[in-house]
């Protein structure tokens, strides 16, 4: 019996059909609760199968390719613990960031998560990294991660911080895993801190977001030439900041171009960025962060480079995010790539996570 045969017999009853998107002919498995997520990794690690996580399946395309022989799906790590009162959500890795932000709305509260999710989950934008268009207002995602169990390569569970926002006891394991791309373990639960909802949202449309005297805005974006801000708060407040206004957020449409590009330079560079793309290619910006995706679906790899080593002048980075280019798909390798390297030993000792996913090719 070959090793993925002896995999696939072991682990026989959580196999499943593979998820939208995900590899064909390997084994995708689907279970429901940590200890089964161990028992999947502690069989992939005795006979070194390449294990990927999948949840929504719309940031595999962050990193180096991996080939794997199983498909870990978290499409059955469900449930939601919601303590409105202390502004907190226990949630299962596998529960869609538009369940979870629908169902939160509904009590006036909000997880702060990606505003165009798509199928995406929560643990998929945890381990992913991504912020979405609010993070001007409300910071970066890991800062909302209070707690996290993790899974790591070799079966072990591992629980980070607490469930509570006060809680500061023990190694900050949410920081560490939020934006590790699954290359650590496999994350099964998340506890987020919560924000109110504004009691007001309105968008305003303006030629160059960054010009304006705007007070605490969500965001500030420019997609193609096209101006938005969105505002929330007292509605008094609003219309003081924007006589001209639209009730609601208007977000731009996301850039789906086949290969899309993430560009992160100091905010002050946002524009500087934006004037370096090439023409026609389309770009979505996110002013007072610094975050630009470029898109095209007929991409100049010298292009590509040029624009990587501009940003890398200014302290930023090109990342790849969709599409296949003959490039590396982080640039510059960071000069802590040996405590990374060490991290991820200690974490999955025998190199099954997604290997070879992060930068220099860990």
């Amino acid at each position: 019996m070959t090793s993925l045969a002896a995999v696939r017999k072991h682990l026989a009853p959580l196999v499943v059909e593979p998820s939208a998107g995900a590899p064909e002919g390997v084994i995708t498995v689907a279970p429901s609760a940590a200890a089964e997520v161990a028992d999947v990794l502690r069989m992939a690690g005795k006979y070194h199968l390449a294990v990927v996580a999948w949840g929504g399946g719309t940031h595999q395309g962050y990193g180096g390719a991996v080939e794997p022989a199983v498909v870990l799906s978290t499409r059955n790590l469900l449930g939601i613990d919601w303590q409105a009162d202390d502004l907190t959500v226990t949630v299962g890795a596998g529960v869609t960031v538009a369940d979870l932000e629908s169902r939160l709305g509904e009590g006036g509260q909000m997880a702060v998560l990606p505003e165009q999710p798509g199928a995406a989950t929560v643990g998929g934008v945890i381990a992913a990294g991504v912020s979405g268009y609010r993070r001007l207002r409300y910071g970066p995602i890991r800062d909302r991660v209070l707690g996290m169990t993790l899974i790591t390569g070799d079966g072990r569970v591992v629980k980070g911080r607490g469930k509570v926002v006060k809680n500061v006891a023990g190694y900050d394991l949410p920081r560490l895993l939020t934006g590790s791309l699954g290359r650590l373990g496999v994350i099964t639960e998340i506890t987020l801190k919560l924000w109110p909802v504004p009691a007001s949202i309105a968008s305003t449309y303006v030629d160059r977001p960054e010009e304006g005297h705007w007070y605490r805005p969500l965001a500030m974006l420019e997609r193609n030439g096209h101006g938005t801000v969105v505002l929330g708060g007292h509605p008094d407040a609003i219309r003081a900041d924007a006589p001209i206004h639209t009730p609601g957020a208007a977000w731009p449409e996301p850039i789906a171009d086949a290969v899309r590009l993430e560009v992160r330079v100091p905010a002050r560079y946002t524009r500087a960025a934006i004037d370096r793309a090439p023409d026609g290619w389309s770009y979505l910006a996110q002013f007072g962060v610094g975050a630009i995706t470029v898109g095209t679906d007929a991409p100049h790899v010298d292009a590509v480079l040029e624009l990587r080593r501009w940003a890398e002048s200014t302290g930023g980075s090109l990342v790849i995010a969709a599409g296949d280019l003959p490039i590396d798909p982080w640039g510059t390798p960071p000069p802590s790539l040996d405590i990374q390297r060490r991290i991820v030993e200690a974490f999955d000792p025998q190199g099954i996570m997604a290997p070879g996913r992060l930068p220099g090719g860990l």
